[in-house]
C-alpha cells in the first residue's frame, strides 16, 4: 500500500430517490481496481458528510467485501469527536487498509486542539492514517506543528495536502521530509512532485483511472511537457461546479453510473451544461492513447 501513487476519492452513485446505487458502485470499484488504483470511500467526493451513518457503514462494507486486489481508505470527518472514534472503532473490523483524518470542521482549533485530535483518533486506530489538510472545506489549516508533534505516532503514514498552496506543501516537505505528501488537488499534481510529493488522492480518476494514472507517473518523473493543456482543462471543467456534481454528470454521460442524483445542498442544476466536460473527456481519452502505447 505505501508505494501506491493514487487513489481515487470514490463518488457515491445513487438512485433517483437518493439510495444508494449498489451495482453501479461495484461497478466503479471494479473499474479501479482493474486500473491498479486505491479506492478511498466517504469522503468529500463520495459526499460523506451528506450519508448517515448507517449508510456509510453499508457503503464501506460492501466494497470491503468486494475482494479487491487494491487497499481501500476510509474517510474520517466531522466534528464530534465521539462519533469519529466509533466509525473508526466500527471500520478496524473490517477488510480496510487505512484511515483519512480531516481536519476538525468548522470548530477551527488551534495547534494544541489539532494535535490532541488526531492524536486520540490515530490511538483508537488499528491502521495507517493520512492526515488531511484542507482549509477551504474545514475553515482551518492544519499546523505543520501537528506533524511535529505527531512524528513518532505509529499510525501515521501520510499526508493529503490541499490547501492549493504550493508553499504550504514546501512547508509540511521541510517539517517532516520523511513523511510522505500526497496532493489533493489532481491540477497541482505537477507542482507537487517536483517538491517531492508521492502521489495523488483523485477525483479525475473516477473518470479516467488509467489515464490519470499515467498523469501521475509522469508528473512523479517529470516528464510533463505532454500534459498541457489537456490536463489543465481537464480538471478545470471537472471543478466548474461544487464536487461531485461535474464527475457525476461526466460518469452518466459515458454511462458508467445511471444518474447524476447527489445529496442536498448539492444540485446538478449548478452546472450549466456538459459540453466542455465531454470535450475534456476526448481530450484525455486521445492523450492517453497516444501516451501509453
Amino acid at each position: 500500500m505505501k508505494s501506491l501513487k493514487l487513489w481515487t476519492a470514490l463518488i457515491t452513485p445513487m438512485h433517483p430517490d437518493g439510495s444508494i446505487h449498489f451495482e453501479d458502485l461495484e461497478r466503479l470499484a471494479k473499474r479501479q481496481d482493474e486500473a491498479g488504483v486505491g479506492i478511498l470511500l466517504a469522503g468529500s467526493t463520495g459526499e460523506g458528510l451528506a450519508l448517515s451513518g448507517g449508510e456509510k457503514k453499508k457503503v464501506v462494507e460492501f466494497v470491503a467485501g468486494l475482494n479487491l486486489a487494491v487497499p481501500i481508505m476510509v474517510g474520517v470527518g466531522g466534528f464530534n469527536h465521539t462519533t469519529q472514534a466509533k466509525w473508526i472503532i466500527h471500520c478496524n473490523s473490517l477488510d480496510i487498509d487505512a484511515f483519512l483524518l480531516v481536519t476538525p470542521l468548522y470548530a477551527k482549533p488551534g495547534i494544541k486542539g489539532q494535535t490532541t485530535w488526531f492524536r486520540h483518533l490515530m490511538d483508537i486506530s488499528e491502521k495507517p492514517c493520512m492526515l488531511y489538510n484542507i482549509p477551504s472545506r474545514t475553515g482551518v489549516k492544519m499546523s505543520p506543528e501537528v506533524l511535529t508533534s505527531l512524528k513518532n505516532h505509529k499510525n501515521l503514514w501520510a499526508v493529503k495536502e490541499a490547501s492549493g498552496s504550493v508553499s504550504d506543501f514546501k512547508i509540511f516537505r521541510i517539517t517532516l521530509p520523511d513523511l510522505p505528501l500526497f496532493s489533493g488537488d489532481d491540477a497541482l499534481m505537477p507542482d507537487f512532485a517536483i517538491e517531492g510529493g508521492r502521489g495523488l488522492v483523485s477525483v479525475a480518476s473516477n473518470i479516467w483511472p488509467k489515464a490519470t494514472k499515467l498523469y501521475v507517473e509522469k508528473c512523479l518523473k517529470g516528464e510533463t511537457e505532454s500534459l498541457f493543456p489537456v490536463w489543465p482543462d481537464a480538471v478545470k471543467e471537472l471543478f466548474s461546479a461544487a464536487n461531485p456534481i461535474p464527475a457525476k454528470c461526466l460518469l452518466k454521460e459515458k454511462g458508467l453510473i445511471s444518474h447524476t442524483t447527489l445529496r442536498l445542498p448539492l444540485i446538478e442544476d449548478d452546472l450549466a451544461n456538459t459540453e466542455k466536460l465531454l470535450k475534456a473527456d476526448q481530450q484525455v481519452n486521445h492523450w492517453y492513447k497516444n501516451n501509453s502505447e
